[in-house]
């Protein structure tokens, strides 16, 4: 029933619903209190929805933004509790008293500071937004970008602003309980007083030296910074906040360019979940000042995704435009008949060039080019389970897409029969279970299957810890957790977690990476992810959600995986390991092999997921597996040769695409000279 409900209300936590709860009771509360009248009862209410809205705040809850949209705002909440507060004076025959009249006067003037203090916390964050902000770009040597406004004034400045009623309130109950006037107007002074320190704290910092320069002298100084460092290549990438991890998965690859690499983001909150990294980054949200950057330097673009923004670039004839996507798979997506805007199509292997073939969108076979996918090196290959451990099979199947079709996830139709199959098997193996970021978030039905997953991995996790033949070194487990611990706080520290990091502007000012703490921070993630694995043990089923472990940690410790069509699929390939792959639209084994590539060497599964022995034979068996050949020679089909190696293939056609890219350049350039010389000969 709880959980229920904190999935309707789409808060976080017990704690949080039961928050919400009281703050909503005690606004009812409140008014009766106040006909009554009761002081006390009045005091006990005004501190349960004080103390309830200040921690839903804090908790930044779905409910606060909810109530924002009913006409139940921060602001409303605050006059309604002041209002009622006036309605008890009233009842306890107050209303003639100077109590009461100082109370009105004290809201309204109180009311009175909210318009400019707002327009101050806005003209604040206007101002120092920038045109461009950046990482690893040294804009600081310059222009002048000064020190981000005092934290405690800007963060959540509405609520604190509203909050200094306190004071007042407190005040006004304290005479009205003992009819002494002095605490009443001792709390309203202090109101009116903090209000109007906290307004006048806000002004330095919406003029002179405080505030930023303009977009003009920003944009002049990006540009005198492309000029001096010449980017060769871009990573251009627009998107969702969500889909921040299709463009991360591209950063190792971009370090490794023999070209100068620069990625160009779209928006802020892209930039504000992007992976740490050494290489330039610019995020540029307007599209003119996106189209008024100079990147005359620049040869070969690379994109990830196939969206609207896109155009702000692709206009740009000096380079090359190349689609490089963010997954290589059979679904509709990877043969968009956008692509054909591109001067080039990147695919893994063959398998890419085919795929484009058969869909016949426009893209000609001259314009494809084969390069791996480097991001498939930290994937390990498979030798065997090894001797005295159970295998692990991994559940990662994707999400339910944006067209309602029921072949685009097993999670719905089979991902309880899975579940139940592989937490019910003899002898047993470990399950973890990774599902998409993106679960639930269009489909009902999948974000409850979700939920129902996790319950029951969870439950059969709780089971196998009672079951005397899974046993686990305690003191192994408990070291491993305390190298959690030390390893997360000292990540934290190299990464300034916790601090305070100022604002946009300030960390565009200061957002240039020091190469050797970045290093070391890789170092320790590679340690945080050896403990991680250390600490749950070897046979402990897990739900793994959030960005760590990654997926392809996830891959290296799994036997066997049971996914869906997509990039997953091809990815987890390049390990060799078995794998099963559900038709859930139930198309058949045949017509779901001929229409997916990567499924050619799986087990298939039926939304009864009663095809899974065959998969667990083969892991448990390894010289009886029947379809390693054939993974073997797909794995060259969909993701091209071992040598030379992916990034090798890939520095290769920049490099080929940046010559083509110059050699149109250089004919430009002799077309308009000739034009121009033609042009002074007849005159």
């Amino acid at each position: 029933m709880i959980t229920r409900a904190i999935r309707v209300a789409r808060v976080g936590s017990a704690a949080e619903l039961a928050a919400a709860a009281l703050m909503i009771l005690g606004f009812p509360a409140l008014m009766l209190a106040a006909l009554v009248p009761s002081v006390p009862a009045f005091t006990a209410a005004a501190a349960v929805t004080y103390l309830a809205d200040h921690y839903l705040h804090r908790k930044g809850s779905y409910l606060i933004n909810r109530l924002s949209k009913v006409r139940a705002g921060l602001s409303i909440r605050f006059l309604i509790r002041q209002l009622l507060l006036v309605l008890l004076l009233a009842r306890l025959d107050l209303a003639d008293g100077l109590v009461f009249y100082g109370a009105v006067a004290c809201f309204i003037a109180f009311y009175g500071l909210q318009a400019p203090h707002g327009a101050l916390v806005t003209l604040i964050r206007n101002r120092r937004r920038m045109p461009v902000a950046t990482r690893n770009v040294d804009l600081k040597s310059r222009i002048r970008i000064p020190d981000a406004p005092p934290r405690r004034l800007l963060n959540r400045s509405a609520e604190k602003m509203l909050h200094l009623d306190l004071a007042a309130v407190v005040g006004v109950l304290v005479s009205a309980a003992t009819d002494e006037t002095l605490a009443a107007f001792v709390g309203i002074g202090a109101t009116i007083a903090l209000g109007t320190l906290y307004v006048v704290a806000l002004m330095p910092y919406v003029r002179g030296t405080k505030t930023p320069p303009n977009a003009e002298i920003v944009l002049a100084a990006m540009d005198d910074w492309l000029a001096g460092y010449q980017p060769e290549t871009v990573l251009y990438f627009s998107g969702s906040k969500d889909s921040a991890y299709q463009v991360n998965m591209w950063l190792e690859t971009m370090e490794q360019l023999d070209s100068k690499p620069l990625i160009i983001l779209r928006e802020r909150a892209i930039l504000n979940n992007l992976a740490p990294t050494t290489v330039p980054v610019v995020c540029v949200p307007g599209g003119v000042h996106l189209m008024n950057m100079d990147l005359t330097n620049v040869r070969v673009a690379l994109y990830a995704a196939n969206v609207g923004k896109n155009i702000h670039l692709l206009r740009v004839p000096t380079m090359k435009h190349v689609f490089i996507g963010h997954g290589d798979s059979d679904k509709l997506a990877s043969v968009n008949p956008f692509s054909k805007v591109y001067d080039e199509v990147w695919t893994a292997g063959r398998a890419g060039r085919d795929r484009y073939a058969i869909a016949d969108v426009g893209v000609r076979d001259d314009d494809i080019a084969e390069v791996g996918r480097p991001q498939l090196a930290p994937i390990q290959t498979w030798q065997g389970v090894p001797e005295g451990r159970i295998p692990t099979v991994l559940y990662a199947p994707t999400w339910e897409g944006w067209d309602g079709d029921p072949g685009n996830t097993s999670i719905v139709l089979a991902g309880e029969n899975i579940v139940k199959t592989l937490v019910k098997a003899d002898p047993p193996v470990r399950v973890l279970y990774k599902p998409h970021p993106f679960t639930g978030t269009v489909s009902k039905e999948a974000g409850a299957a979700h939920a129902r997953i996790t319950a029951l991995v969870e439950k059969a996790g709780a089971e196998r810890a009672t079951d005397a033949r899974f046993t686990a070194d305690a003191a192994a487990r408990t070291q491993a957790k305390a190298d959690l611990v030390r390893i997360e706080a000292r990540i934290a520290e190299l990464s300034g977690r916790g601090g305070d990091k100022g604002d946009e502007a300030e960390a565009t000012r200061d957002g240039v990476v020091d190469v050797a703490r970045h290093e070391e921070i890789a170092r320790l993630r590679a340690e945080w992810n050896d403990a991680y694995w250390r600490s749950v043990g070897a046979f402990e089923h897990r739900v793994i959600t959030g960005a760590e472990p990654r997926l392809y940690d996830c891959f290296n410790v799994s036997d066997a995986m049971v996914s869906d069509i997509s990039s997953v699929v091809s990815d987890f390939i390049a390990s060799g390991k078995p794998y099963a792959v559900t038709d859930s639209a139930e198309l058949g084994v045949e017509e779901f092999k001929r229409q997916n590539t990567a499924v050619r060497a799986a087990t298939i599964l039926s939304n009864s997921a009663a095809e899974l022995g065959g998969l667990l034979d083969a892991v448990r068996d390894l010289a009886g597996d029947p379809l390693a050949e054939d993974r073997r020679e797909l794995k060259q089909y969909l993701l091209g040769p071992d040598e030379p190696k992916s990034i090798e293939q890939f520095n290769t056609a920049v490099a080929n695409l940046a010559l083509k890219a110059e050699a149109r350049n250089v004919g430009q350039e002799s077309r308009a000279a000739a034009g121009a010389a033609e042009a002074t000969t007849k005159a």
